[in-house]
């Protein structure tokens, strides 16, 4: 329900305006409370002034374990809770592992008290000193480079390189949980914009770009699980094709042998670089300060990720001529590449928006 005020004068200068009185009733505001005011544009924010900022949270996880307790910790620590109580009648050793795992996941959490009922979690980093900005640059750094060594360990059939795509991704994860942290507190209380320096609207352009970099990494992830599973028990060599080619070679465990011609590998590297190239002008676009240039990159990022299906279509056509169960796993890799230059584009469309005049 809406309730309307109107502005009056005090004293000949002072502009004075009433509050509802069940507002004030709930949130503890009487007389002598001190009031903070966040103008922002043509709106102004109030909220009563709190001496202490840190909120704390409770969680029963009698019934959680595993996964669940693990994504429970997960949401306390996005939606923005500094202390978190996590509380049952005997919490198991199963249930502490978990727990630990969740702090090693998330970024500033340490365990700060522990007894047989009850683990408490605290945040050790001031919100005020964490830059979403910086957390969006840097995940876009970790997406873009496990994004190319997939490729790479997919066209070298480096199983190592594999792996180390596949472990880098919860670097990724950890830099998401902190840019939605970050976010959320902005949508709880204006000062939390005020302290990072950034609006509202520009703290939610980060974190959806942060969430296709997050969706990015996904699917390196998954290029380097397909590579795992193509190379599965196989010794990689490099040969020559029947047509005096070089061409990627596993020999199979049966001693057989299959074969990644060259002509196919250059493709999904080219594949690879203009996805890539996608991504990072789609973020050039959203980190550049002049609008008009934000918005000649996005547009042409944007016009990239055609050229980008395009040559997924012409590679689809070189997977007919392999083995069929080698080709679906091509076809799946070649998807992932082409689906990260889609999550470029969808963050070249948030640059437009947020290079176009405010109304």
């Amino acid at each position: 329900m809406v309730e309307t005020r109107k502005v009056q004068v005090t004293g000949g200068s002072t502009y004075t305006v009433s509050i509802p009185k069940d507002w004030a009733t709930d949130n503890g505001v009487s007389a002598g409370t001190e009031i903070e005011f966040y103008p922002e544009g043509d709106s102004l924010f109030l909220t009563p002034t709190s001496e202490d900022e840190r909120t704390e949270g409770t969680l029963d996880i009698g019934d959680l374990s595993g996964d669940q307790l693990t994504r429970a910790v997960m949401t306390m620590y996005v939606s923005g809770f500094d202390i978190i109580a996590l509380e049952a009648p005997r919490i198991t050793n199963d249930q502490r592992r978990s727990i630990r795992n969740s702090v090693q996941s998330l970024v500033g959490l340490e365990v700060l008290e522990e007894t047989r009922d009850r683990v408490v979690i605290r945040d050790l980093l001031d919100s005020a000193e964490l830059s979403i900005h910086n957390a969006v640059t840097r995940m876009r750094l970790i997406a873009v480079s496990m994004l190319e060594d997939a490729v790479d360990a997919l066209a070298a059939g480096d199983e190592d390189m594999a792996r180390d795509v596949i472990q880098r991704d919860d670097d990724a994860d950890r830099l998401y949980m902190v840019v939605s942290r970050i976010f959320r507190s902005t949508l709880r209380t204006p000062k939390a914009a005020k302290d990072i320096g950034l609006s509202r609207e520009e703290c939610f352009d980060y974190h959806s770009s942060a969430r296709q970099l997050e969706r990015v990494a996904d699917h390196a992830t998954k290029i380097a699980h397909l590579t795992l599973e193509l190379y599965a028990s196989e010794n990689i060599g490099e040969e020559t094709d029947e047509d005096g080619e070089a061409a990627v070679e596993s020999a199979t465990a049966d001693g057989g042998s299959e074969a990644l011609p060259t002509e196919l590998v250059e493709a999904l590297r080219e594949l690879d670089e203009d996805a890539r190239s996608v991504v990072d002008q789609a973020m050039e676009a959203l980190l550049a300060e002049d609008s008009a240039e934000a918005t000649r990159l996005a547009n042409e990022a944007r016009g990239a990720v055609l050229g980008v299906d395009q040559r997924a279509r012409e590679i689809d056509e070189l997977l007919r001529e392999l083995d069929p169960a080698r080709a679906q796993l091509l076809g799946l890799i070649v998807d992932s590449v082409s689906r990260s230059a889609d999550y470029g584009g969808n963050i070249a469309e948030t640059a437009l928006q947020k290079a176009a005049p405010t109304p």
